[in-house]
């Protein structure tokens, strides 16, 4: 739980202004570095404390609007998708052979969706999502390979059709907050593959969840809290193939970002009123400093 007043803001770009002597990050980063990452809020400063194992460089030809996308997105889709109390599926690598089994990504099209596709792709594993259908090409050039209409009414039918011809990972919901959530336990519940299901919105009333369908997620008691929940899986992230694969241009930026204005912090309110007056989908907005 939040405890208020609070500081909000989790996803960052830019230079290391200290380090501290002696310590872990030490070893990894200096004064002057370029850098991404994330907290768990306190991210709307000036100067902002990060947490090392949830940073990493970003290289010279990378902008900051490009790089600030990443943080949160790819520290919760890989959480969800590779961690021990999720769905545990194999960490991705550079080259990674395929696996021959899918994977159901639920709103494709969102930030943690957009980066889900790239880490499980990169693991082997051939993605289905759903998204709207402006989004249909975004989502394949990500590296999905196959794409459902969310607003089909047939579309829980024919996403749990497209599983069933072959062997399914696991699905995970992206974004959808409850509706999402009841249309990814109804496919699990349709298939006649007994799947396991992880979500970014925690499914705190189990009893409504159909029979047969197996939520991975640790129980309200046992849950960490952010920022200790990600870093079990910071290999899949910061901690290994993000930097990899952005240094080797096998990750694309995704979202694109969209520069809502260069005011620094007085420019956030601004941001939050587009979220509230538009459908936000397939671009981040940002915020630059003066």
């Amino acid at each position: 739980m939040f405890k208020y007043p609070i500081i909000l803001g989790c996803d960052v770009a830019g230079v290391v202004e200290t380090v501290v002597p002696g310590s872990t990050a030490a070893s990894r980063f200096r004064v002057g570095d370029r850098v991404l990452g994330c907290t768990a809020n306190n991210g709307f400063q000036d100067y902002v404390v990060l947490d090392s194992k949830l940073m990493t460089k970003i290289l010279d030809h990378m902008v900051y609007r490009d790089a600030v996308v990443f943080g949160l997105c790819s520290a919760t889709s890989a959480m969800l998708l590779f961690g021990k109390d999720y769905l545990h599926l194999d960490y991705p690598m550079i080259g990674a052979a395929k696996k021959g089994q899918s994977l159901l990504g639920w709103g494709g099209s969102s930030a943690v969706g957009s980066n889900a596709i790239q880490l499980a792709t990169a693991a082997g594993y051939d993605v289905i999502t759903t998204c709207s259908k402006k989004n249909f090409d975004y989502v394949k050039s990500l590296g999905s390979v196959n794409v459902f209409d969310y607003t089909d009414i047939e579309v829980i039918a024919r996403v749990a059709a497209e599983l069933d011809k072959g062997e399914c990972a696991g699905i995970f919901m992206a974004a959808g907050l409850k509706d999402g959530n009841t249309a990814a336990c109804e496919i699990a519940s349709m298939c006649k593959q007994n799947l396991n299901l992880s979500s970014s919105s925690f499914i705190d009333n189990l009893h409504d969840v159909p029979k047969g369908v197996n939520v991975k997620q640790p129980t309200a008691e046992n849950f960490k809290p952010s920022p200790d929940c990600w870093f079990e899986t910071t290999p899949a992230a910061f901690g290994g193939y993000l930097p990899e694969a952005l240094a080797s241009r096998a990750y694309r930026v995704a979202p694109p970002p969209l520069v809502v204005n260069r005011n620094g912090l007085e420019g956030i309110q601004e941001a939050i009123d587009l979220v509230k007056k538009n459908n936000i989908s397939a671009i981040k907005l940002v915020v630059e400093r003066p």
